[in-house]
């Protein structure tokens, strides 16, 4: 019976967390239309994701997190587009994919941070190439180059830190 009750609780909290987390990530548009900021350039779906691994620590969540956040936003917000949406669940789902596969292969040789900049670049790869082959007629690259290096090593830099601050 105690298994039953911590896994209700598991389930709730877990379901509180994403709920939260959606919500977050639709409001981002709106928060960047009124603050007049462009806050999409800071990759806000990628923190998400990365606050979801953190809080929730259960790889099936994160896949769908990845799935969710720009299904969600997209069908709540109107942005990102359809096939941008495509572009960016492939980004996500490969981030969760081989930061999953460098934690079990890898990461004794990565470290942690390397291996969140690894999942990030190879994520980055995925989206540009789905980008150029979906969405052709758009400029391939919205976000300046050094925009997005520095939001990826920021946010491994403070999610290594934070996961190796709850061993």
């Amino acid at each position: 019976m105690n298994t039953t009750i911590v896994n209700h609780q598991t389930i709730w909290r877990t379901a509180l967390i994403d709920v939260a987390l959606l919500a977050l990530a639709c409001l981002v548009p709106t928060i960047s239309h009124l603050m007049a900021l462009p806050l999409y350039h800071l990759n806000p779906m990628l923190l998400v994701l990365l606050a979801s691994l953190l809080l929730v620590n259960d790889r099936r969540n994160a896949y769908l997190m990845a799935l969710l956040l720009p299904c969600v936003s997209m069908l709540a917000v109107g942005m990102p587009t359809p096939l941008k949406a495509i572009c960016m669940v492939a980004e996500l789902e490969t981030v969760v994919l081989v930061s999953q596969l460098l934690k079990v292969f890898g990461n004794k040789f990565f470290g942690q941070l390397g291996a969140m900049l690894v999942a990030m670049l190879c994520a980055k790869a995925v989206y540009y190439v789905l980008k150029a082959v979906l969405i052709s007629s758009v400029a391939l690259v919205g976000t300046p180059v050094a925009t997005q290096v520095i939001v990826c090593v920021a946010a491994a830099v403070v999610f290594a830190f934070a996961v190796s601050r709850n061993k």
